[in-house]
């Protein structure tokens, strides 16, 4: 009986790339592979020769076949990287996105590194931003809420592996579990798509929770809600920073303008679309122009 030999670690990659869909077939492909073999991708770059045996050669044949039927890579091998952090995803969870990054950033530059200040991050998800505040924050105290009790569940333990300790989790919506509490600045990435928008039944979006997706037939509902909020919560002098869609800019500066905030602005992205926005809680205290 003739046996049929082993493929290497190249021919299952182009075979891989050969049949997935989307933009990043390559990319893909070798992040599967990697995540069998336990291997970065420079590994198998360089053992691309190497015969990879039949056992492992399956378990990738049926990964990569979800992948074609539109599974999200995180939810493939369980993680997706934010602010160079791995973090464990899961289907009751968003995934974190690059562009949600710049919200880190602007936390950050509003969060001095050698002053203590009080944080709250609204709709945590995987703890994503939450996790990297704290990570470049040690003097920050954290609060992380979210009102699925899954989704905490994933926070926790990225919370666990990061910045032990460092971030209290609360359940409920949005406000609710902080009733009382006032912060230095308030963080979130809460959902913002509108309804029936045709961008939900592509990419990753089908995949992933309709709550922490869409809100309301304009994507602001929840919104307009943090805002409303907002005053109520923030110290005199105190932020508010919100991620949001790239055509939501002028309403959410009209909202933030309406509540009461000043100074208020919108950051782009690294794709010059508008990304957050964000306003500051009036401090009579504070000198004016």
């Amino acid at each position: 009986m003739k046996l049929t030999r082993e493929r290497t670690i190249g021919d299952c990659l182009r075979a891989a790339v050969a049949t997935l869909p989307g933009d990043s077939p390559r990319l893909d492909a070798e992040l599967l592979l990697g995540h069998c073999l336990h291997r970065s991708r420079a590994w198998l770059f360089a053992h691309s020769t190497d015969p990879l045996p039949h056992a492992i050669t399956g378990q990738f044949d049926a990964l990569v076949e979800r992948r074609r039927h539109g599974t999200p890579i995180a939810h493939l091998i369980g993680e997706r990287e934010f602010w160079s952090l791995p973090l464990i995803v899961s289907p009751d969870t968003l995934i974190p996105r690059p562009e949600t990054e710049r919200l880190v950033e602007l936390a950050l530059a509003h969060l001095p590194p050698d002053q203590p200040a009080r944080v709250l991050d609204l709709g945590t998800g995987t703890g994503a931003v939450a996790i990297a505040i704290a990570h470049e924050r040690p003097m920050t105290r954290i609060i992380a809420t979210d009102i699925s009790p899954a989704a905490l569940a994933v926070a926790r333990r990225n919370i666990g592996r990061h910045v032990p300790g460092r971030i209290e989790t609360r359940c409920g919506d949005w406000f609710q579990p902080v009733a009382g509490i006032r912060f230095d600045l308030i963080v979130s990435n809460p959902p913002y798509i509108p309804f029936g928008d045709p961008h939900l039944a592509h990419g990753d979006l089908p995949h992933e929770p309709a709550t922490a997706l869409s809100s309301g037939a304009d994507g602001l509902h929840a919104i307009r809600h943090i805002v409303a909020g907002a005053l109520d919560q923030l110290c005199p002098g105190g932020w508010l920073l919100l991620e949001h869609g790239h055509d939501q800019g002028a309403r959410l500066r009209v909202l933030l303008a309406q509540a009461g905030l000043t100074d208020i602005t919108t950051a782009q992205d690294l794709e010059q679309r508008d990304r957050v926005s964000l306003g500051r809680a009036p401090d009579p205290a504070r000198p004016t122009d």
